[in-house]
């Protein structure tokens, strides 16, 4: 089958609104030829102006100009190239101009920007056959991502931001790579010796305790109120009586996350429940169906999206709730521990390299689930769409 590229009825961003940034990339780009790129030092020690390099300019032009011209893929090569390109260009000469960059480099920066918004907004629209749309619908959000540590990576150098205050992501990566035993043990101190076990007892003991909700009418109306109510205990004032109650080592970590995670399990368990139809229990009833059969037959399966969106939600309200438990009690390894005793010693390239490792741990286990919900609940709107 040929590809298609039919847009979506509801586009990332409006028609109308797509060539005037464009357009708006091409004015950025003008000014920025009449004003300084940078401004470096001279042999006496005046700041002198570094004139804006007229092919990074006319790079940048160029590929606007062609995208407005020609559709298709050729016209998105072409933005894509132009935007690229000049940020590459500006990534390789931001040393020489830390904490010197004019309004030429940040000029140039935004048409960059402007231009590389409108290759995500195309990609997004496009839709392809097979394996092909997978690998664009991976594509987006890397592209996306990289250009946001490029922007980071961009103003920090080049406004001169101390690093004590906000690190480059080069230095967080640099961090990252000379600390990995120590990052390496702060994962395994938090996510599995805490965040795992709670996530498991947690969620497991929602479900066990929404089955008995459903089954005992007394429960559902005496149980899910106080539920509610204990769900809105601030964390930062139960882990450290959490911590008093188990002490320093992984159990009140496990404790916060059971805390956290058991009322969200449960309601979303019972709101699923819930949600077979009238039609679907009559019919049940007239073969006869026990309680079990009917639970396993009819009432898990619909409950099966309220589930996995529980189980989404509590894989990152988990990691959060064992990073804040270390801030109150730990052995001398942990991602809390490591956040709030790093960040007194103002070493904060470690405590991005830490926030960093937390990041990608939750992202993975949140993605390992979604995962498992596709290959569950394939028969779900949701997932067909």
């Amino acid at each position: 089958m040929s590809e298609t590229t039919v847009a979506p009825k509801t586009p990332t961003l409006p028609e109308e609104w797509r060539e005037p940034l464009i357009w708006l990339a091409i004015l950025c780009t003008l000014i920025a030829l009449f004003v300084p790129l940078a401004f470096l030092a001279g042999d006496d020690g005046v700041a002198k102006p570094l004139r804006t390099p007229a092919g990074l300019c006319v790079i940048l032009i160029a590929g606007a100009v062609a995208s407005v011209r020609f559709k298709g893929w050729f016209g998105d090569i072409l933005l894509f190239l132009s935007a690229h390109v000049t940020a590459g260009i500006l990534l390789f000469m931001l040393p020489a101009y830390t904490g010197a960059a004019g309004w030429g480099f940040w000029l140039l920066l935004a048409g960059s920007w402007l231009l590389a918004w409108q290759v995500v907004t195309r990609l997004s629209d496009r839709r392809l056959n097979g394996y092909k749309q997978t690998l664009l619908d991976l594509a987006i959000p890397i592209l996306f991502g990289l250009w946001l540590l490029l922007l980071w990576e961009m103003i920090v150098v080049g406004a001169g931001v101390p690093y004590v205050l906000l690190p480059p992501p080069s230095q967080i990566g640099a961090r990252i790579a000379e600390s990995l035993p120590l990052l390496w043990a702060d994962f395994q101190q938090t996510f599995l010796l805490g965040v795992l076990p709670g996530y498991i007892i947690g969620c497991g003991a929602g479900f066990i305790v929404a089955v008995l909700v459903d089954k005992v009418p007394f429960l559902q109306r005496g149980l899910l109120p106080v539920g509610n109510m204990a769900s809105a205990l601030p964390i930062i004032g139960v882990a450290p009586i959490m911590v008093m109650w188990f002490g320093f080592g992984p159990s009140s970590k496990i404790a916060v996350v059971v805390i956290m995670i058991f009322f969200p399990m449960l309601v979303n368990t019972v709101a699923g429940f819930a949600a077979a139809g009238n039609m679907e229990k009559d019919l049940m009833r007239t073969y006869a169906a026990s309680y079990g059969q009917t639970l396993s037959k009819l009432r898990l399966p619909n409950a099966m999206p309220f589930i996995f969106n529980a189980l989404k939600i509590n894989s990152t309200l988990a990691l959060i709730g064992a990073i804040v438990a270390e801030f109150f009690g730990s052995p001398t390894v942990g991602m809390g521990f490591r956040i709030s005793t790093e960040f007194g010693r103002l070493n904060t390239d470690l405590v991005w390299a830490t926030i960093a490792v937390a990041a990608l741990a939750g992202s993975t286990f949140y993605g390992l689930i979604a995962l498992v919900e596709r290959r569950i609940t394939f028969w779900h709107p949701s997932a067909r769409g």
